[in-house]
C-alpha cells in the first residue's frame, strides 16, 4: 500500500516570551521540531541548525533500509557542527535543543528523539505517547516517586536531561513503527505539551484537517497561559491508491523560518523547476528518441525517408525546449523573496538566481527598513535572499524584520549589544528552588546556559527551562535554565 503524509506546521512565540526559539519543518517524508534553548540567538541558532542537517533526508532516496542510521548520522553531524559554533562563538556556549523527529522509509517510520519535546500517534480512537521525555520529572515518575498527574504541576518540570549541546554523549533514542493508513502523528514542543492535557489534545486530534488540528492546538495552548514558544506538526497518513493528495510542499516554521537553513530548505532554483518540466512533458525521452536516430547506410528514399523524420524530431524537441523554457519563466515570475535593494530590505517578485545575463527578479516594494538596522545575523540573512511562499509572506517577514531592526537600533541606543539580548539575573523562584541543593544557574535570559551538578535525590545532569509557576519544591539539581 503506497502512503504518503497529508501534514500542517505551526509555530508561535507564546504569552512571555520575546523571540521564537522553536523550529519546526513537515514535508512528505519528514517530520521535525526541535526547542532551542540557551537564550537569544543562541536557541534560534541551535534549533535552526538542526533543521538544515536533517532536511537533506527529505528525499525520495531516504527510504532504503538504512534510513535509520541516515537519520541517526544527521542528528550526530548537528550535533558537532552545535559544537563548532559554540567554539567560534563564546557567547553561544550552552546552547542545546531537543529534537523529536519522524522520517517515512516505504511503510515504516523511524523515530528520534532526545529532550522533552513529544510525539504522539492517534490511531483507533486512542492517543499514545510515542516518546519519553528526558527530563527530571520522568525520572521521579520512573522511579515511583510522583504520578504523572503530578509530574504537570511539579515545580520542577522543566528541567530536562538529555538534549544535543554539542557533547559527544549527546545521543537521541532511534526506534521504528510501522505506519498504517489514517494514523495521524502529532509532533509538538513543551508549549502544547506542558499545558495541555494529553486528554483533551486526544479530542483535538480525532476530528478536523492538519491544519485545522494544529491551528486549534496552538489556540488551546495559548488560552491556557503558555508562556513558552508554541510549535506544532499534524500529520495524517494517506492511501495513494484511494486517491487521497497528500502535501508536496515543505513547510517550515519558527526560528529556521528566517534562517538560512529555512531558506535552503525550502529553496527550488528555476533549473531544478525547468528539470522537472523536462520529466513531466516527456522532454527527456524525446531526447533518447533523437539520440537513437541514424541515418543507415540503406537506399537513397530510405535514407531520405529517416532523415525527414530526424529533422520531424528535432523540430518537435525546440517546440517543447521553448514550451517548457516558457513555463520555467513563467513560474519563476509567481515567486518572491525579501532581499536588498538600495540599502533597504526589499520584496522581490521572482527568483533570487539569474540566468546568465537575464535577471529573473524585479523588486515590487522596497520598504523604509535599513539593512544596516539589523542584526548582524539577520543582515547577512537579508543579503543572501529569504524565499517566501507568496506575497502576503513576504510582506510578513519583512514586517518581522522591521522589528528586529527596531530592537537593534534602541538596543544601541542603549549602549548594549545588538541581537545578542540583555543580561538578567534568573527569576527568584528558580533561585529558591535550587539554592537548596545546587549551585546556581547562569543568568542568560529565556533559554540559557548553566553549570549542571549532583543533588541528593539525583545524580543526573540536567538542562532547565524557567519554571512556570512561582510554587516551591523538594530539592532537586540544577541545570542549564531554558
Amino acid at each position: 500500500m503506497p502512503i504518503a503524509f497529508r501534514y500542517a506546521a505551526r509555530s508561535d512565540v507564546g504569552l512571555v516570551r520575546s523571540e521564537n526559539q522553536d523550529s519546526g519543518y513537515a514535508g512528505p517524508h519528514l517530520l521535525v521540531v526541535a526547542d532551542g534553548m540557551g537564550g537569544h540567538a543562541g536557541g534560534d541558532i541551535a534549533s535552526s541548525t538542526v533543521i538544515g542537517h536533517l532536511v537533506q533526508l527529505d528525499d525520495d532516496a531516504s527510504g532504503g533500509g538504512d534510513s535509520a542510521d541516515e537519520l541517526a548520522a544527521a542528528i550526530a553531524r548537528a550535533n558537532r557542527d552545535l559544537q563548532r559554533i559554540a567554539a567560534e562563538r563564546a557567547e553561544l556556549t550552552g546552547m542545546g535543543t531537543t529534537v523529536t523527529a519522524l522520517l517515512r522509509s516505504r511503510n515504516k517510520l523511524l523515530v528520534a528523539h532526545i529532550g522533552d519535546s513529544r510525539a504522539y500517534l492517534w490511531r483507533g480512537g486512542q492517543l499514545a505517547r510515542m516518546t519519553t521525555d528526558h527530563s527530571f520529572v520522568q525520572t521521579l515518575i520512573d522511579q515511583g516517586r510522583i504520578t504523572p498527574e503530578q509530574a504537570s504541576t511539579h515545580p520542577q518540570r522543566s528541567l530536562v536531561t538529555r538534549v544535543l549541546t554539542g557533547a559527544p554523549r549527546d545521543v537521541p533514542d532511534v526506534g521504528a513503527r510501522e505506519a498504517l493508513r489514517d494514523d495521524r502523528y502529532l509532533l509538538c514542543s513543551d508549549g502544547l505539551s506542558g499545558f495541555v492535557a494529553d486528554e483533551t489534545i486526544g479530542e483535538i486530534l480525532a476530528t478536523g484537517t492538519p491544519d485545522e488540528a494544529a491551528d486549534t492546538l496552538v489556540e488551546l495552548a495559548l488560552r491556557a497561559g503558555a508562556p513558552d514558544n508554541v510549535t506544532v506538526i499534524v500529520a495524517d497518513v494517506v492511501d495513494l491508491t484511494r486517491g487521497h493528495i497528500p502535501s508536496v510542499s515543505p513547510q517550515i516554521v519558527g526560528a529556521a523560518r528566517l534562517s538560512p537553513a529555512g531558506s535552503r530548505a525550502l529553496r527550488q532554483t528555476p533549473a531544478a523547476k525547468a528539470a522537472e518540466l523536462s520529466r513531466k512533458l516527456g522532454l527527456d525521452e524525446e531526447r533518447e528518441a533523437v539520440e537513437r536516430l541514424t541515418l543507415a547506410e540503406e537506399k537513397p528514399s530510405t535514407r531520405r525517408g529517416r532523415f525527414v523524420k530526424l529533422l520531424g524530431a528535432i523540430a518537435a524537441l525546440v517546440v517543447v525546449i521553448a514550451g517548457g523554457a516558457y513555463a520555467a519563466f513563467a513560474w519563476t515570475q509567481q515567486q518572491f523573496f525579501v532581499g536588498e535593494s538600495q540599502g533597504k530590505v526589499t520584496v522581490f517578485q521572482g527568483v533570487k538566481d539569474d540566468l546568465g545575463p537575464v535577471r529573473l527578479s524585479t523588486a515590487v516594494v522596497v520598504s523604509d527598513v535599513a539593512v544596516a538596522d539589523l542584526p548582524e545575523t539577520y543582515r547577512v540573512i537579508v543579503q543572501n535572499g529569504v524565499t517566501a511562499n507568496d506575497r502576503a509572506d513576504a510582506d510578513a517577514r519583512v514586517a518581522e524584520l522591521r522589528d528586529q531592526a527596531q530592537a537593534c537600533v534602541a538596543a544601541r541606543a542603549r549602549n548594549t549589544t545588538c541581537g545578542a539580548g540583555p543580561v538578567t539575573a534568573q527569576s527568584s523562584t528558580t533561585s529558591s528552588t535550587t539554592s537548596a541543593t545546587a549551585t546556581s544557574t547562569s543568568s542568560t535570559p529565556s533559554k540559557s546556559a548553566s553549570s549542571s551538578s549532583t543533588a541528593s535525590s539525583t545524580s543526573t545532569t540536567s538542562t532547565t527551562r524557567p519554571p512556570r509557576s512561582s510554587s516551591t519544591s523538594t530539592p532537586t539539581p540544577s541545570g542549564t535554565s531554558r
